[in-house]
């Protein structure tokens, strides 16, 4: 379980035609491919798409943060879980 604890990596890519550095642990690195060959596209086009929904949002977080959202929102859907509204509801 060691590797699941490593720091960022940074890696240059070409979104919307300008030069930009992403930090993301190598697992995010890895889903992120993994993603974009399901989707068959190249990582960067993914990630441009990722930035174009991110720029939408009220109040857009960094890039490398709207990655790891964008991923874990990917993983939710695929085992079919939805976000809670808000706080549970308590009853008794």
């Amino acid at each position: 379980m060691t590797d699941l604890f490593q720091g960022p990596v940074k890696r240059s890519m070409m979104i919307a035609g300008h030069a930009t550095s992403i930090s993301l642990e190598p697992v995010f690195w890895d889903a992120l491919r993994a993603a974009a060959e399901a989707e068959r596209l190249p990582v960067n086009a993914l990630v441009a798409r990722i930035d174009a929904d991110r720029i939408q949002a009220p109040h857009p977080p960094n890039l490398g943060s709207a990655i790891r959202l964008w991923l874990f929102d990917q993983a939710k859907e695929a085992t079919g879980e939805n976000a809670p509204e808000g706080p549970p509801n308590e009853t008794g």
